[in-house]
């Protein structure tokens, strides 16, 4: 069995001196980031490792959800920025067997569209939202339309 975990990034900062890529998370997103993530950690959903979009606020997100979970892998992906869900899939088909249970770190709409598309499940997926997503898969690159369950979502 895999299990994904998909996070929204939190809460970022729209002021007009940062370049998309280098807006960081408000108080508030940092806030909402730890909240959600000792939520995960009182349900024991712990991933064994972590891939992130390098821009700024998902990288935040990211050692935010890591400092919480007792996380120590972290991965960036620079495909996971500006991602389609196509490409998202193609990101989660990659990911190394080795791991059962991975969080996925990025931005709207590429995670909603892909919460969708694997789970036929249609979220609003706000900033800092989390959806686990179970496959009863051995190897991630079977991993396709239709084929997770959804086992928790949570927003702030």
């Amino acid at each position: 069995m895999k299990r994904l975990l998909l996070i929204r990034h939190a809460k970022a900062t729209h002021d007009t001196d940062y370049k998309d890529f280098d807006r960081p998370l408000k108080k508030s997103g940092i806030k909402d980031s730890e909240i959600m993530a000792d939520h995960l950690k009182t349900k024991s959903y712990i991933p064994q490792i972590i891939f992130s979009s390098p821009s700024v606020r998902t990288k935040k997100t990211a050692d935010i959800f890591a400092e919480h979970l007792s996380v120590t892998k972290i991965q960036t992906d620079k495909a996971i920025y500006e991602a389609s869900d196509a490409t998202l899939l193609d990101i989660i088909n990659e990911f190394p067997d080795q791991y059962y249970f991975i969080a996925l770190v990025g931005h709207n709409p590429a995670i909603s569209q892909m919460l969708y598309h694997l789970t036929g499940q249609i979220k609003d997926v706000p900033p800092c939202a989390i959806a686990v997503i179970d496959f009863e898969f051995d190897e991630w690159k079977l991993i396709s339309g239709g084929t997770g369950k959804l086992v928790l979502y949570d927003e702030v």
